[in-house]
């Protein structure tokens, strides 16, 4: 028997893409807290990290704005601050007021957030290890989602 568009419920949680993402999210998300603590990290605090560590890659000896970190993580500048003082409580980063704007917030890593760094080395190829997938299909998920995203983001997702 062959289903036709009349006999699929437009409204079937299987069929909805924001339960299969809500989902994964929360599954992919849990690999990663057990490999993540260990660091001190939560996975909210890696992403902040992993932009510092990326641009401290390219621009060695700049800061960077708490509003570039939240616009590149595509997060509130709000819900990032207190983040930012927890990893500044941890000895991570270091905050100052920017000298030409005192409005901005400029965040830079420390020497421990800098060595940090290795230590998080192992988690990407644990977390695949963790997934059972192989590299190949992981790139093809994260292409797909990074179309998504872009897609989502088009349609107005991110405006207030």
């Amino acid at each position: 028997m062959t289903l036709t568009a009349e006999d699929v419920d437009p409204l079937a949680l299987e069929r909805q893409v924001c339960f299969a993402l809500a989902a994964t999210n929360r599954a992919v998300l849990a690999l990663y807290r057990p490999l993540l603590e260990p660091l001190g990290l939560t996975h909210p605090k890696y992403l902040v990290m992993l932009v510092l560590w990326d641009h401290q890659k390219i621009s060695p000896s700049t800061s960077l704005s708490v509003k570039k970190i939240a616009s590149t993580l595509q997060m509130d500048s709000a819900t990032l601050s207190p983040m930012l003082k927890r990893l500044e409580s941890l000895g991570l980063i270091s905050r100052a007021r920017n000298a030409t704007d005192e409005r901005s917030t400029d965040v830079t890593l420390t020497d421990k957030g800098l060595a940090l760094r290795e230590r998080a080395l192992e988690i990407p190829e644990k977390v695949v290890a963790r997934l059972g997938m192989s590299l190949a299909e992981l790139e093809r998920v994260h292409e797909v989602l990074t179309r998504l995203n872009a897609a989502a983001v088009r349609g107005g997702a991110l405006q207030s």
